[in-house]
């Protein structure tokens, strides 16, 4: 064994999943249990293997977490990880969305585990456990036999249960003050992996944790939310009396020279959300001079189709709002959503121009069929030529940017591995398609990844895991 250890933790630790291994620190660092065990950090593929061939003859759990979009990038790594460092002793385990909405696909990828749900009591059942998987709830994986073995999804715990980083390790993050999301929007992951009700991390937990920040010396408060201005509230009315002892609590606690940022990245906020006194309140108390909006599309349409709840006028109002009171308004916006007509499109185009003209800069995204979504069977979003060579024009004057052409791709790769993956008597809810319109041409072929055991071979043409972990309203 390594040092008289019973069991080595590897994170394959990348940028763009860090808050959710933080959270499972978080939860660890004050888990008492009798396993000796000790956590490596993976920042690259061949760290990882040499942090597992460190480990010698000791149990090893290596921990995956990832988005959707990167799920087949990932199992090619992970077969390079295996010809550098394998053995009896150790277990590949995913975690995240993915896992969580597809958990036989990850499995025939190639992982000998996918966590299911939320994954702190998961963990911490494992490490009680040595790494053996029988009996904890919250996984899939398969028996001697090969026949898959499900024990259900992680019960969902209430946020103040376990810190939202880790300290014992000093990995700080922004702080998730908001799990699941009310709107269920048919495009975005959220809502399905953690149910569609708000669960709030009370304003003492998150003044415990801003405390903790300011003692090592940190001064920068962000936080985690699918939708900020929900804080403190269960149904559709914000509760702003409860988002001001919130911003006021934080203020207070980072001190003078610290800072609060609200409904600024890693966050957004909801147009139908916005108003005078909401806007007020975070010039009061907190440091952003930008806001991110949440429009997704210039048509009514296709927002009632997605189940956004809000329409394009509350947009524009937000949006005028927002300005009016001195903010660099930024505007998530989805093309190539399921069942676009060329009137769809017009709208979301001649509305994008129209923020840009007013000073809004717009967050531009590619429609992406992600699993656990009721949308995870629709074709993969297309931007038609005259689209691409707008979003370019608003591109090009610094009105507009984000990473739509990488979704494109991303989007067909997901939707190959749906149709490889059949749901069958799932409802889709996509708009009709109109009678009599042209097909709009799709983007030439692009060849997919290298075949990997157990994925099936992607080929072809590409949105938003959220839509990102934020690019995911992925929260993590």
């Amino acid at each position: 064994m390594a040092g008289g250890l019973d069991l080595v933790l590897v994170l394959r630790y990348r940028k763009a999943v860090t808050y959710g291994f933080h959270v499972l620190l978080g939860a660890l660092g004050e888990h008492e249990t009798a396993t000796r065990y000790e956590v490596r950090f993976g920042e690259t593929a061949e760290k990882t293997a040499e942090h597992i061939r460190a480990a010698g003859g000791t149990r090893v759990l290596v921990l995956w977490s990832f988005y959707s979009p990167d799920a087949a990038a990932l199992a090619e790594e992970l077969g390079r990880i295996r010809a550098l460092a394998d053995g009896p002793n150790v277990t590949h385990i995913a975690g995240g969305v993915h896992a969580t909405a597809e958990p036989v696909q990850t499995l025939d990828a190639g992982w000998d585990v996918a966590a299911v749900g939320e994954g702190e009591s998961t963990l911490l059942s494992l490490v009680d456990a040595l790494g053996d998987p029988t009996g904890i709830v919250g996984l899939a994986y398969r028996d001697k036999s090969g026949q898959i073995v499900r024990t259900g999804k992680a019960k969902q715990r209430p946020l103040d249960d376990f810190p939202g980083f880790g300290l014992k390790w000093d990995k700080f993050n922004a702080l998730e003050i908001t799990r699941g999301c009310i709107y269920a929007c048919r495009f975005c992951q959220t809502p399905f992996m953690f149910s569609a009700r708000f669960r709030h991390r009370s304003v003492a937990n998150v003044r415990w944790h801003v405390d903790r920040m300011r003692e090592r010396g940190l001064r920068d408060v962000r936080f985690i939310t699918p939708t900020a201005l929900s804080y403190g509230t269960p149904d559709e009315e914000p509760n702003l009396a409860g988002v001001e002892e919130l911003l006021a609590t934080c203020k207070e606690g980072i001190g003078p020279d610290g800072r609060v940022f609200f409904g600024s990245f890693p966050s957004e906020i909801r147009p139908e959300h916005v108003s005078r006194e909401a806007l007020r309140l975070v010039r009061r108390y907190c440091a952003n001079t930008n806001i991110i909006v949440g429009a997704q599309s210039g048509s009514d349409r296709v927002l009632g189709a997605a189940k956004r709840g809000h329409d394009v006028e509350q947009v524009r109002r937000a949006v005028r709002l927002g300005l009016e009171q001195g903010f660099q308004i930024n505007v998530d916006m989805i093309f190539g959503m399921p069942g676009e007509d060329r009137g769809d499109v017009a709208a979301s185009l001649g509305l994008a121009r129209e923020l840009a003209d007013l000073g809004a800069r717009i967050h531009a995204h590619t429609f992406m069929p992600l699993p656990g979504t009721p949308w995870r069977d629709a074709p993969p979003g297309d931007v038609d030529p005259e689209t691409i060579s707008e979003v370019d024009r608003l591109s090009h004057r610094g009105a507009l940017y984000g990473h739509w052409q990488k979704q494109r791709d991303h989007a067909v790769r997901l939707a190959a591995a749906a149709e490889a993956y059949p749901r069958p008597g799932r409802s889709r809810t996509i708009l009709p398609t109109i009678p009599g319109l042209p097909t709009i041409p799709g983007p030439p072929t692009i060849p997919g990844p290298p075949t990997i055991t157990g994925l099936p071979t992607i080929t072809g043409h590409e949105r938003r895991a959220g839509h990102d972990s934020r690019d995911a309203c992925d929260s993590r």
